[in-house]
């Protein structure tokens, strides 16, 4: 899955051509898009991954969001890409995403498996608004009551909330959003490209308003910058106002790839952490386990005290359509929650 000379002519990958395209757009200036027809859609997880679900799929490749965490970037080195600038920069579109899942979920031998989205990059990054892959993608999972989850940052997820709905009377769906904390300070340097915080709790809060369940997935908690008391208060309580079903935390963890460009983010603006955090993760990619399960004990408990709960893994409800009353044609529609 590597391509030679990637750059504005074509060139070969997944067996096809390759376009590379800039737009002189503000949200666009700085990043270009490679174009590629992708030979299948749906992945398998590898079976030592941590992840509770088997399926996945994944219109894009890169995000322009630019958190400096993200633990894809060492999948841009699979295409001789930088996994630091150029992962937030040199986005890979998948351009017949809608078409070939169609094509797969028609052919597949096993039906009906939970098939998720946005946990690799995010699915609703900015270049989603432009090719408009997802809502294809969604119809094509609702057109065969196909179960998937959705976990994004993106604001970008509202526009599809007309066939988040119809997917959601056939089939079991799953949305969550990311928010792990809310100093609007850390948010513009560690996830420069995503919208604030608070704009993603109101795409929970306009969720669950419109009868499409929503949790929040609680990452990441930053070691000695998102981790204090009064940090993870303010964060449950802001989530359980939104109306999130669920919250589950998640502590930041470092792959290759990613640890390389965090540790250099880390000592630019923060250089009096690089010792503690060269100490707790001197063991590999996740913090110590006595740390993780001390963040989990404590945000659990604020969800309880706030009236939420933790979810479970690949938390899914359906919505029912309500039953028919001719006497009140005009009657706003309500959704039931199974």
């Amino acid at each position: 899955m590597r391509w030679d000379n990637l750059g504005e002519s074509s060139s070969a990958l997944f067996g096809t051509d390759v376009v590379s395209r800039t737009f002189d757009t503000p949200e666009f200036r700085g990043i270009t898009f490679h174009e590629v027809r992708a030979r299948s859609i749906v992945n398998r997880v590898p079976g030592a991954s941590r992840m509770p679900f088997e399926w996945t799929v994944n219109p894009y490749r890169g995000c322009s969001h630019a958190c400096v965490y993200c633990f894809a970037r060492k999948t841009h080195s699979y295409l001789d890409l930088d996994t630091g600038l150029g992962f937030d920069s040199q986005i890979v579109v998948k351009v017949n995403a809608p078409d070939l899942l169609r094509r797969e979920l028609s052919g597949r031998r096993r039906r009906g498996e939970h098939i998720a989205m946005g946990t690799n990059v995010d699915c609703y990054q900015r270049a989603e608004g432009r090719y408009r892959l997802m809502p294809g993608i969604i119809a094509a999972l609702r057109d065969h009551a196909n179960p998937f989850s959705i976990l994004t940052k993106g604001t970008l997820i509202l526009r599809d909330l007309e066939l988040l709905r119809q997917a959601a009377e056939v089939t079991d769906i799953g949305i969550s959003v990311s928010v792990g904390f809310l100093d609007n300070e850390l948010w513009r340097t560690v996830e420069p490209g995503t919208p604030a915080p608070e704009r993603r709790l109101d795409v929970v809060r306009t969720l669950t308003d419109h009868g499409i369940p929503c949790g929040v997935l609680m990452a990441p908690v930053i070691p000695f910058l998102g981790d204090a008391p009064e940090q993870l208060r303010a964060t449950v309580r802001a989530v359980a106002e939104a109306g999130a079903g669920s919250v589950t935390p998640l502590v930041l963890h470092l792959r290759p790839g990613a640890r390389e460009w965090f540790m250099s983010w880390l000592g630019h603006h923060h250089p009096h952490l690089v010792g503690r955090y060269e100490r707790m993760y001197a063991n590999g990619s996740y913090a110590p386990t006595w740390y993780q399960r001390r963040i989990t004990r404590q945000v659990h408990d604020l969800a309880t005290e706030y009236g939420i709960g933790p979810s479970r893994p690949r938390e899914t409800r359906r919505i029912a359509p309500p039953a028919a009353t001719p006497d009140s044609p005009s009657a706003p529609t309500q959704l039931t929650l199974l």
